[in-house]
This record gives structure tokens, C-alpha cells and sequence, in this order.
């Protein structure tokens, strides 16, 4: 049973699936190395509650009882020691999921679960960074985690039966709708979105359109809630870059990157994090959340 869970990286995706979690009755501890990041994500996952709360989407008392669940902290292998399921959120890098991994191996306990938050990459290769490949899985949370109602859990090729079923009782218990698949790059949704988003930046390469009538027609036309361009600002140019990237060296030249996409991550135009991107989020110099 899964009572206790470590979110490990306070980004975005991390604050999120912690405050999911703590919504959905475990133990939450949000471990990041940063104390900044921290502090960052404890007035972030403060407003959610806020919203929530004004919203009515929460009611005062589960308010109370979620946070009473919450724990902040910058000591990976203690916060290790104490979880159930940890879950990694940590960017899309190699070597940054793999010193996770590594770590949480050495300090979690022998029937911990471990899963990763990841829109692209594979369980079965990050979950070869521990020893225990059977119990790892991949949980790809969308962003924002708190609004969106999918996890997409997809099994390494030596994922259990029981680690699966378990996971999935885990996103429902967080309140979320799951879809079980078997490994393959890009899995479902990253593969067409980031198709999707690549081809809107070569119709601007190209002058087809602006950015606003291209989402315009595409959340009208094709009944998308988000525009591609809104979408890409909202999880990070340099994070779809790094997806597509990845997927042309798997998939092939239908994924290579459109030229104008790797020019506005090098210019810093990442999106809402940075406060422009394909979109302007600012305001008299100063970054506009919403």
C-alpha cells in the first residue's frame, strides 16, 4: 500500500504532482536541492491552494488536511528512506534523471516504486539506472498537473503487472483518469503534440500566418483547447526542443526540429518561464503569471 510519497524537483511538474498527492491523501515530501526552487514551489503550491479554495474546488477542511500532509526538503536520501513511491520530475536530461535514480536506489527502501515523470524518454533505460527495473514506470503528468485530468503511465519492458496496477490506483487516488501503454518513443501524446507543435513553427517559418490566427484556427478548427504555439510557451520551448530532438533521433526526419523553434530557444524566448516566447508574457518589464 502506498501511504507515503517523495516528489523529487520542485519545478512546475513537481509542485504539482505533490500538491495532486497531498489532495489525493498521501504524505507528500517535495525534495529539491535548491532552496530557492523551494521556496519558489511553497508560494506556488500556496496559491494553488487558493485557488482552489476560492474556486470551490476544495473545501477548507481538505485544505487543512492536505497541508497537514505536506513537507518540504532539500535531503534526497533522507526523504528516500521514508517513501513508498517516489516519483522523479526532475528536466529531461539524461544525466540529471540518472544521478536521481542512482541516488534513490542506495537509500530507498527494498519495496519502494519508482517513477518518472517524463513526456518522452524511456522507463526501461531510466529504469536501468537502479536495480530494480520491475518496480520502476514512467507516470507523464500534463502540465498544469493541478487542471489536467490524464496521467499517461507507460511500462518499461520489464515493469511488473503489480507495479502497473499499482501506479494506476496511485493517479486515480490523485484524482486523475489513466491510460496503461507499453513503451515506444514519444509514447501517445508527446508524438502527436510535438508533431503538432513543429509543424505550427514551420507554417510561421514560412509566413502561412501570425501565431495568433495559427492557434486561432487550430483550437477552432480541430477543436483543440490550446493552441499549439499557447501550448509550447506553457510547457517551455526549450522543453519541446528537447523532446523533438530526442524523437528525431529515434523516429526519424519527421521530428527534426523546425529552424525557427532552435532560434527562439537560443534567443531565450522560452516561453511563459521566461517571460516570452512565441507570446510576450510581460508587462512594463516585469513577468505577468496567470
Amino acid at each position: 500500500m502506498i501511504s507515503n510519497l517523495v516528489v523529487v524537483g520542485s519545478g512546475v511538474m513537481g509542485r504539482g504532482i505533490a500538491y495532486v498527492g497531498a489532495i489525493g491523501g498521501f504524505n507528500v515530501i517535495l525534495v529539491d536541492v535548491n532552496q530557492d526552487a523551494l521556496e519558489s514551489a511553497r508560494n506556488e503550491i500556496d496559491s494553488i491552494f487558493e485557488k482552489g479554495l476560492r474556486y470551490q474546488k476544495i473545501t477548507e477542511e481538505e485544505a487543512a488536511a492536505a497541508k497537514s500532509r505536506f513537507t518540504y526538503s532539500a535531503n534526497l536520501k533522507e526523504s528516500a528512506a521514508y517513501a513508498d513511491l517516489i516519483i522523479e520530475a526532475v528536466p529531461e536530461k539524461a544525466e540529471i534523471k540518472r544521478a536521481v535514480f542512482e541516488t534513490i536506489e542506495v537509500h530507498a527502501k527494498e519495496d519502494c516504486y519508482f517513477a518518472t515523470n517524463t513526456s518522452t524518454m524511456s522507463p526501461t533505460e531510466i529504469g536501468s539506472y537502479g536495480k530494480r527495473p520491475e518496480k520502476t514506470i514512467a507516470m507523464h503528468f500534463f502540465n498544469p498537473v493541478q487542471k489536467m485530468p490524464l496521467v499517461e503511465i507507460v511500462r518499461g519492458l520489464e515493469t511488473s503487472d503489480e507495479t502497473a496496477a499499482i501506479i494506476k490506483e496511485v493517479a486515480e487516488k490523485m484524482g486523475k483518469e489513466t491510460v496503461v501503454i507499453n513503451e515506444f518513443p514519444g509514447f501517445v501524446t508527446s508524438r502527436i503534440s510535438c508533431l503538432v507543435g513543429n509543424e505550427a513553427f514551420f507554417m510561421l517559418q514560412e509566413g502561412l500566418g501570425t501565431p495568433e490566427e495559427i492557434d486561432k484556427a487550430i483550437k477552432l478548427g480541430l477543436n483543440y483547447p490550446m493552441g499549439p504555439f499557447e501550448l509550447g510557451d506553457l510547457v517551455g520551448l526549450d522543453a519541446r526542443l528537447n523532446n523533438l530532438k530526442y524523437l528525431h533521433s529515434k523516429l526519424g526526419e519527421k521530428y527534426r526540429p523546425a529552424p525557427l523553434l532552435e532560434q527562439y530557444v537560443k534567443a531565450g524566448r522560452l516561453g511563459r518561464k521566461s517571460g516570452k516566447g512565441v507570446y510576450d508574457y510581460t508587462k512594463d518589464g516585469e513577468l505577468v503569471r496567470k
